[in-house]
This record gives structure tokens, C-alpha cells and sequence, in this order.
């Protein structure tokens, strides 16, 4: 009961922080989810959150995620770190949601993946929702799409038979304003949105700029220690 007691005090006080910074932008309440980060910790804990109200969850890591999933397929796991294309196939299995397509190798190999997957039984929904991971200062070693490689990418997203093109993720570099950085992510947003000629959603925001993020016209914030507490990393 004690581990309970902390993750919904933990949940409460993110979630207030959520609603303080939508409101001080001007957005409509509850326009901003939330995506408990879990990597590292233990099946209980994403036991508890789905007990507290929590549908899905983001993790790093394909093992680890992959397993946690076949232990508690109740819960929905978005995957939010980079994959190798050869993990294309394995993550098609259990993921609801990729947050961190890089490249149009990656989003062939995913679409793909699902393909299979669906044949095999493996998988009971027919899309997988896919973002696109913005790099912003060009660096793409630690992922990410450079912005003028970002229409590329989008364009093999929509054609696909199994991919859905959900929108755009982001991670401030390091050394950088984030609130310069959510801002100009939000442009590169903007531009596909209007080719595409729809709303997309934008995942952007963690523990520390959440706020900024939020001004920036965020809808889903990703959020780790600051819900489970540290864990040590394996």
C-alpha cells in the first residue's frame, strides 16, 4: 500500500503541474496527456498505475518493454527510445505507439513488421501510431530527423499500409533554450500539419521543461522519476 500511496501522490502532483501550465498557455483543460516513463522499473508498478488510472506507458528499451508487455498486455506501451532497424519486427509485436521513427528505413521496417506481425497473430491492431523524432541541431547519432529531411519521412509514414502518421516528437539538445527549441519543433509541426491538411499531436516535454513544452502547443509529455522515483539502470 505504501508504493501505491507514493505513485498516486506522484501522479497528482505531475498531473496538477500539467493543468497549472495549460492553463497559464491558454489551452482548453486536458488538452495535455500524460506518458509515464517506466523504464527500469519493475511490472508492479505499471500494475498499480493501470489500478490508478494510468492506460499506457512509455518505454526505452525493446527487451525489456517486450516483456513487461507479455506479463501485463492490459496496459497500452509506447516505445520512446531509438530502435534499430533489425528491431523493427519485435517492437511491431507489442508496441501501441512508436515515438522515435528516424528515418524512411526505419518506417519501411516497421511497416513491415506490422505486416507480420498481424499475419502471425501477434498483433490485433491493424495500425501502429508513429512519430516522427525531430532533430533539431542535426546530430541524428543520437536520433532524430533533421527538419529538412522531416517531409521525407512523413510521406513514407502516410503511404504505409500499417503505419498511421500520429505526429512529431522532440528532445531539446543539450546547451539548448527550451523554450526556442519546443518553439521552433512546433513550426516543423505546423508544416506538416498543413500539407497534410490535419491536426497531429506533438510529444514534447519532460520532468524539467514540461511547462515550456506546454506553451509550445505540447499534447503529450513524457514523465519518468519525477512519477516512479530513481532506479538504479541495470
Amino acid at each position: 500500500m505504501e508504493r501505491r500511496a507514493e505513485l498516486q501522490a506522484n501522479l497528482d502532483r505531475v498531473k496538477k503541474r500539467i493543468d497549472d501550465a495549460t492553463m497559464a498557455a491558454g489551452r482548453p483543460p486536458g488538452s495535455v496527456s500524460l506518458l509515464p516513463v517506466t523504464k527500469y522499473h519493475p511490472v508492479q508498478d505499471i500494475r498499480i498505475l493501470h489500478e490508478l488510472g494510468i492506460t499506457t506507458v512509455g518505454e526505452n528499451r525493446e527487451q525489456e518493454a517486450r516483456a513487461k508487455h507479455q506479463e501485463f498486455p492490459d496496459m497500452e506501451f509506447h516505445m520512446i527510445g531509438q530502435i534499430q532497424t533489425k528491431k523493427a519486427n519485435a517492437v511491431a509485436r507489442w508496441a501501441a505507439a512508436v515515438h522515435s521513427v528516424d528515418s524512411v528505413r526505419l518506417a519501411e521496417a516497421l511497416d513491415r513488421g506490422v505486416g507480420l506481425a498481424l499475419e502471425r497473430g501477434d498483433r490485433s491492431v491493424d495500425k501502429l501510431s508513429c512519430f516522427i523524432q525531430l532533430s533539431l541541431d542535426g546530430d541524428t547519432s543520437r536520433g532524430g530527423v533533421p527538419a529538412d529531411a522531416v517531409m521525407e519521412v512523413a510521406e513514407t509514414l502516410e503511404k504505409a499500409s500499417h503505419l498511421m502518421l500520429a505526429g512529431l516528437m522532440c528532445v531539446p539538445p543539450v546547451g539548448w533554450d527550451s523554450l526556442s527549441a519546443f518553439s521552433q519543433a512546433r513550426e516543423v509541426l505546423a508544416g506538416v500539419e498543413h500539407h497534410f491538411d490535419r491536426n497531429m499531436e506533438f510529444s514534447a516535454g519532460m520532468s524539467g521543461d514540461l511547462a515550456d513544452a506546454i506553451m509550445h502547443g505540447s499534447t503529450i509529455v513524457r514523465v519518468g522519476t519525477e512519477i516512479l522515483g530513481s532506479r538504479p539502470i541495470p
